[in-house]
């Protein structure tokens, strides 16, 4: 078997784990069984290329993708670059740093540190739980050093360069208490969901925490935005009781000190803090490490009982949206489906957080520059089109499911045309994930800029109506639920990459008609004929041009 490098650098501390109660061999052992096995698993952000065929055997693709981290670890050159106010940019660092590899826990991490399968098979054996624990934190520590260290290196290297080797050793110091911070703060928020919930309720309020988390840590970004005030250049901090609970300030303080030779109250705090916690957290994971296991044993039991949910026979948005009886039967199989299954809505609703915030987020930026009496006379509603831009994606991925084997079933129903199929598919999109959010935002824009935007928020729902036709007819077609989700990116990517241009241009030919006298009866015509043209010839799609594995 393979002896890893990482396993002869952990033979040196193997005196430490044994004062800890580490049965050290044993330990050893399953960690060189889980590098070895690694190179089966697909980082998320290399899951396109999941299905090369000419991969060697033996290969890590994780380690093969790091070179991503590193692309995306270029942006923070610039703010440690600056020499305004360490304060603020490497708040902004280490914001950028926590957002990424906290994502990159969540998910690609998430299944190892809720993984009951060791426990169940090596927990069997002469293994006690304490070897077994220590074993996975160092598997998850490990790969969170790789992204870790793919992620800082460009800026690392331009710190070293601009600022000296005391900066960028206190960076390298700064980031290793960050991550030890990350660690901790997943698993215990986890921990928190495992002592209230079991089964299958557990791992939908998983599912949905894990989303949430993802919405939370992009709104974080305002926040740490929010933090300073640029005044003719120069920026001012202004210490408020909320700011020392957010951990990127605290793991900043010590650059301020140490560069601007600013010691105060505030920034000595601060600093003990990005210390002090970091370490505490640590300790006490490491005791109530056997606790974790104890309520993670829930995750295997199933116990609760399922309501049974009374529908009536059509359904009344079934019935409503849809022509056919046919087309009423997938427009609620395709609904079920996209409310049911846990993989899809991990990769679809973070897209749908992201569309309803986005705007707001545009707005909100605004008010640095202009009033709110300003803004609600403006234009500024427009930025409501940013909600469509999760349309290509939700399109791309109605296709996949993970119990993609099931789509056999598509076989056994005496269906000659799928016409009713797509068709219905594609309103269950727009009623159950569009047209809600939509709505939302309408009533907030309504209540921001009056009502004399009630129009323009109906062609903007026409146009979106034309986006999501044209996504459907751009990209490669096959049956909803059909594949794995694998196969989503392959050969749409590019497609939707385009798509974004054609939001931008609907936006650019509503924004510049509207100028004009009639402008929106000219808009609110054109999109009720497109729309009325897109629905009749858009799913007509002969069987042989699908591309199934049925």
């Amino acid at each position: 078997m393979k002896d890893f490098k990482f396993l002869k650098f952990l033979d040196k501390f193997k005196f430490l784990f044994r004062k800890l109660g580490v049965d050290y061999e044993v330990m050893r052992k399953i960690l060189q069984i889980k590098l070895l096995m690694d190179g089966r698993r697909v980082p998320t952000v290399f899951s396109a290329n999941d299905n090369k065929k000419n991969e060697k055997e033996n290969s890590n693709r994780f380690l093969k993708s790091l070179w991503v981290y590193v692309l995306m670890g270029i942006i923070l050159i610039p703010f440690i670059l600056m020499e305004s106010s360490y304060l603020f940019q490497m708040s902004i660092v280490f914001s950028v740093v926590m957002f990424f590899i906290m994502s990159s826990l969540i998910s690609d991490f998430s299944s190892v540190l809720l993984d009951v399968k060791d426990k169940n098979i090596i927990g069997t054996k002469p293994v006690d739980s304490r070897t077994l624990n220590f074993a996975k934190t160092i598997h998850v520590s490990l790969y969170m050093f790789y992204i870790t260290t793919a992620l800082i290196l460009p800026g690392l290297i331009a710190s070293f360069s601009k600022q000296g080797i005391v900066f960028s050793l206190m960076f390298i110091v700064a980031t290793i208490f960050l991550d030890m911070f990350i660690i901790v703060l997943t698993s215990f928020l986890y921990l928190l969901i495992l002592r209230f919930f079991d089964g299958e309720k557990l791992k939908d309020v998983i599912n949905y925490f894990q989303i949430i988390l993802s919405l939370v840590i992009a709104i974080g970004y305002q926040l740490v935005g929010r933090l300073f005030q640029v005044v003719e250049m120069n920026v001012q901090f202004t210490p408020k009781w909320w700011q020392y609970l957010l951990p990127p300030v605290w793991f900043s303080a010590p650059f301020e000190m140490m560069k601007k030779s600013e010691v105060n109250v505030v920034y000595i705090i601060l600093t003990v803090m990005a210390i002090v916690i970091p370490i505490l957290a640590m300790a006490f994971y490491i005791k109530s490490m056997d606790m974790f296991e104890e309520n993670l044993q829930k995750m295997t039991n199933n116990s609760g009982k399922r309501k049974k949910v009374k529908r009536k026979p059509g359904g009344i948005l079934s019935t409503v949206l849809c022509r056919s009886k046919e087309e009423r039967l997938f427009f609620r199989f395709a609904s079920d489906m996209m409310k049911n299954e846990r993989e899809f809505k991990l990769k679809v609703y973070p897209s749908l957080g992201f569309a309803i915030i986005f705007p707001f987020i545009f707005i909100f930026q605004r008010l640095s520059m202009s009033s709110f009496a300003e803004i609600s006379k403006g234009k500024s509603y427009f930025f409501i089109y940013f909600t469509g831009m999760m349309l290509s994606s939700v399109m791309m991925m109605i296709k996949c499911s993970g119990t993609y084997k099931g789509a056999w079933i598509y076989k056994t129903m005496p269906i000659s045309n799928y016409k009713p199929v797509f068709r219905a598919t594609t309103k269950a999109v727009i009623a159950k994930l569009f047209f809600p959010i939509f709505l939302f935002q309408a009533v907030v824009f309504i209540g921001i800029f009056g009502v004399r935007i009630t129009g323009d928020l109906v062609v903007v729902f026409l146009n979106m109506m034309i986006f999501t036709l044209i996504c459907f007819m751009a990209m490669e077609k096959a049956l909803p639920f059909s594949q794995p989700f694998d196969a989503s990116k392959d050969s749409n990517v590019g497609i939707t990459f385009i798509l974004m241009f054609g939001i931008g241009a609907l936006w650019g030919v509503h924004y510049f008609i509207d100028k004009i006298s009639y402008g929106f009866y000219i808009l609110l015509g054109i999109g009720i004929i497109a729309n009325l043209i897109l629905w009749s010839v858009a799913f007509n799609i002969k069987p042989e041009k699908l591309n199934n594995a049925l």
